[in-house]
């Protein structure tokens, strides 16, 4: 088959930014009939902007906290230079407490927080090189993961994506959507199918997006169509991303994850989950004890602000699930690709 030229447009827009002291972010809650860019120069602005999903994406958020830290850093040396770092901590922990499940917000904070120890003097440069080292290792990141997770994908392919792993949700490219990018590109890929995920519609309003922009043939599904589609189409794949991957391998995932994968298997679909080296959380041994977060019943009880429901209606809305690794055929990090995940074979490569 000849190769797909998929004009890469994802250079058009960007999901963070910084420049000149502050960081831009892409209003994701407004795509894609609006495309509006927000400026942020406080920390606590940020944490708010991940809570309300302004950025969302594991990856993303855990740039833009980094960024964040920055600018707390900045702020905390301006009011005590003396202080600054005992100063920032309440700041630190608003940050990490904005998303709970996606293991990438704490890793990111972590890791400017080991970098306070070394620093003298005012810490924004200092800080800031590290931002911005983390924002550019993720896009490199995301690249490898995109030829390596091609290997596994023969031509004339279709796949079934769920949510929004791409641009939008990293520092750039995509981790899910870097393996379809790379794959259309070389010409194995026939059509991506996309669920519309409920109830943010991430499938549907940023997904179908991301790939239109890369003309890539896409069709979007109602999540409770994707089993029958296993039933009728010919599909190979399931490819997914991830917010956090335990020690042992299970993994949390957008909400109706499980579902569709509990589908693949009994269809003999393959299921690959793309994520850094970030995502995965060595010191949580076991998917169970992931924390998952619970999201406002708003967002199920109201259509825009038009409301659908009794109020006497209990709402359970929680923004994630758990997939056992043993329902996983292949874990793809930048490090490599996982065959048949286990506890053994992560310790191997992320001990």
């Amino acid at each position: 088959m000849k190769n797909k030229k998929s004009q890469q447009r994802t250079e058009s827009f960007y999901a963070i930014k910084w420049n000149a002291g502050i960081l831009t972010l892409l209003d994701q809650r407004k795509l894609p009939n609006e495309v509006i860019y927000h400026d942020y120069a406080s920390a606590l602005d940020i944490a708010d902007a991940i809570k309300k999903m302004v950025v969302r994406g594991a990856p993303a958020i855990g740039i833009a906290a980094a960024y964040a830290v920055v600018l707390a850093a900045r702020s905390a040396y301006q009011d005590s230079p003396n202080n600054w770092r005992d100063n920032i901590e309440e700041v630190l922990d608003i940050l990490v407490a904005a998303r709970p499940t996606a293991v990438n917000l704490v890793w990111a904070v972590s890791k400017m927080r080991e970098k306070f120890k070394t620093i003298e003097g005012n810490p924004e440069t200092v800080l800031l090189d590290l931002a911005v080292k983390i924002h550019k290792d993720d896009i490199a990141a995301n690249y490898e993961m995109g030829r390596l997770g091609t290997k596994l994908i023969r031509p004339n392919s279709n796949v079934i994506t769920h949510c929004n792993a791409g641009a939008l949700a990293t520092g750039g490219y995509g981790t899910a959507l870097g393996v379809i990018r790379t794959a259309y590109q070389q010409g194995l890929l026939e059509k991506v199918y996309v669920s519309e995920t409920r109830p943010w519609h991430q499938g549907t309003r940023l997904t179908s997006w991301e790939l239109t922009q890369d003309n890539i043939p896409v069709s979007l599904l109602i999540d409770s169509a994707i089993s029958n589609l296993m039933q009728i189409e010919k599909i190979s794949w399931l490819i997914v991303g991830a917010d956090r991957i335990a020690a042992n391998g299970d993994i949390a995932n957008k909400i109706g994850t499980y579902s569709h994968i509990v589908s693949a298997k009994y269809h003999d679909v393959k299921v690959m989950v793309v994520a850094p080296s970030s995502t995965v959380d060595m010191k949580m041994d076991s998917g169970k004890k992931i924390p998952i977060e619970e999201r406002p019943a708003k967002e199920l009880t109201h259509f825009y602000e038009t409301k659908m429901s009794s109020n006497s209606t209990e709402i359970l809305n929680p923004a994630f699930d758990i997939t056992p690794a043993s329902m996983i055929d292949y874990i793809v990090t930048e490090k490599g690709i996982i065959c048949g995940p286990d506890a053994k074979k992560l310790h191997a490569i992320f001990d």
